[in-house]
């Protein structure tokens, strides 16, 4: 869970250095709850290493 509130700090940080006032975006992170692709204890998979956006 940590790891991934760092990735969409990240990217949060990146979207306010171009502009995009901070109040904005909404960072959720989404840990083992948000998979892309089911996989067991331990196995990396990099699809699950993504920032999704949304746009509304």
């Amino acid at each position: 869970m940590a790891l991934s509130l760092r990735r969409a700090n990240a990217v949060k940080d990146a979207l306010v250095r171009e502009g995009v006032p901070a109040q904005a975006i909404t960072v959720i992170g989404m840990g083992e709850k948000g998979l892309l692709v089911q996989t067991g204890d331990g196995v990396r998979e990099p699809q699950n290493r993504r920032v999704e956006i949304v746009i509304q």
